[in-house]
């Protein structure tokens, strides 16, 4: 009998931000194959006895190729299993989730997606930055920062929006914010990364396209993190203290 592929996101760090229905895929898992990012707790929803499998890309180590993942899900489906591909942020926010499910659909295979908290808007949120804003920002956009699959970054196309948001910046920021520059926007428009966000370990850096390289090289800022650019990155309340670390206090949080 064939079982079914569930790709769930998990949201950014914080476990709390996994939606009600992920936390409920995980519990039904017989197998479970998860990334980096994902929040280790998490797994503690898994049933005991089901399968665990790691397989996530991490900085300056070769990570499983796509294919093999794809063809580890289509494997264990196909065994009858219910298959949990737990992602970080959401599994259709540069998660490669569409080609998951494209193999799964490729062979018959029962495949849901439940939806999670993208970095996109979570990593700013965390350090207070709100991705719009009236009067100030009515628009933002989202890329990669990642070569990793030795792909050009074109910012000429997303560099008129109001907010833009770079996923997985660290990596290339010089470059990103010199592009961005080249591309039209100032030297001086206000620029800030988020490392580690809606982590205990997360840190914030502000300044311009132009300085915030250096000033992030100088508190040794590095990946996972996100580059948010635009006048939204100056607006009182940014980077204050109640979200420095991704999380405001529980008496906030708990209110509607």
């Amino acid at each position: 009998m064939t079982g079914r592929v569930v790709l769930v996101g998990a949201g950014p760090g914080d476990p709390e931000l996994i939606t009600l229905r992920g936390a409920r895929m995980l519990a039904e898992a017989d197998v479970v194959v998860y990334d980096r990012l994902v929040a280790p707790t998490l797994l503690d929803l898994v049933p005991a006895g089901a399968e665990r499998i790691y397989v996530g890309k991490e900085p300056g180590r070769a990570p499983v190729p796509q294919r093999d993942i794809e063809g580890l899900l289509v494997e264990r489906a196909l065994g009858g299993c219910v298959v949990i591909r737990l992602k970080g942020g959401d599994p259709f926010v540069f998660g490669r989730g569409g080609e998951e499910v494209a193999a799964c659909a490729a062979v018959g295979i029962p495949c849901e997606v439940v939806p999670g908290v993208s970095a996109a808007v979570a990593a700013p949120a965390a350090a207070g930055i709100p991705v719009t804003h009236r009067g100030v920002a009515r628009s933002f956009a989202v890329v990669t920062g990642s070569n990793a699959h030795d792909d050009e970054l074109d910012l000429s196309k997303v560099a008129g929006t109001d907010t833009l948001v770079v996923l997985m910046a660290a990596g290339r920021l010089a470059r990103t914010c010199e592009d961005l520059i080249v591309a039209g926007r100032p030297a001086n428009e206000p620029a800030a990364i988020v490392q580690w966000a809606w982590t205990p370990d997360q840190r914030s850096v502000a300044g311009t396209l132009a300085d915030l390289p250096l000033l992030a090289e100088a508190a040794s800022i590095g990946p996972p993190a996100t580059l948010v650019v635009g006048s939204v990155a100056a607006l009182p309340g940014s980077l204050g203290p109640e979200v420095s670390r991704g999380r405001l206090p529980a008496t906030r949080r708990s209110r509607p």
